[in-house]
């Protein structure tokens, strides 16, 4: 085991951004408001167990399909580098229809463990141990859990501009890990 507490705080801060689980709020009390219930335990597993098995999953099938680990981590760094001009700017570059029902499907995918989220773990993977990674996941999936769970209080508790404040300062964050990705996996690229 080569648990290390600097890998399993970056990789959490980085799975904590790409989530969004703060800045998701007013989309889970909207799905609250029309269906009633969510099922905040249930999509909390189903998230953490589609993350854990693109983890180990994830790089197979890019094999299969012929694509090495640092070529995904530099697409990777492209979709974070995206999602954080969003989080920045306020601005929407890439949206889904919003579901009609609070399900399993909306929260945990692609809410929770989206596009953003399964690139993000194979980017990671290139550059951190897996078990490290692993308990980044199962710490964020216990705070996705939380926020699920108590969303209204937070909003209350927050506010509209306290929300906008946190995600921006998650999209800064968001923005610099971007770039150290794609520093890091092109130089390996290039040297191929």
């Amino acid at each position: 085991m080569n648990l290390n507490f600097k890998e399993i705080a970056t990789a959490g801060m980085i799975l904590f951004a790409v989530i969004d689980i703060v800045g998701s709020i007013p989309i889970i009390i909207s799905l609250r408001k029309k269906v009633g219930h969510i099922q905040s335990e249930k999509a909390s597993i189903v998230a953490a167990c589609i993350m854990v098995a693109f983890l180990f999953v994830g790089e197979r099938i890019l094999h299969l399909i012929g694509i090495d680990v640092n070529s995904f981590a530099v697409a990777g760094a492209f979709i974070i580098f995206f999602l954080a001009i969003e989080m920045i700017l306020g601005i929407t570059l890439y949206k889904d229809d919003e579901p009609e029902t609070a399900s399993i499907v909306p929260i945990a995918f692609p809410l929770i463990a989206g596009a953003g989220t399964l690139t993000s773990l194979l980017a990671l993977r290139a550059e951190y141990h897996v078990e490290n990674i692993i308990v980044a996941i199962i710490l964020n999936t216990i705070f996705v859990y939380i926020v699920l769970k108590f969303s209204a209080k937070i909003e209350r508790v927050l506010g509209k501009n306290g929300l906008s404040v946190i995600r921006k300062v998650f999209g800064v964050v968001l923005l610099a890990i971007a770039v150290k990705l794609f520093a890091a996996n092109i130089n390996q690229l290039l040297a191929q």
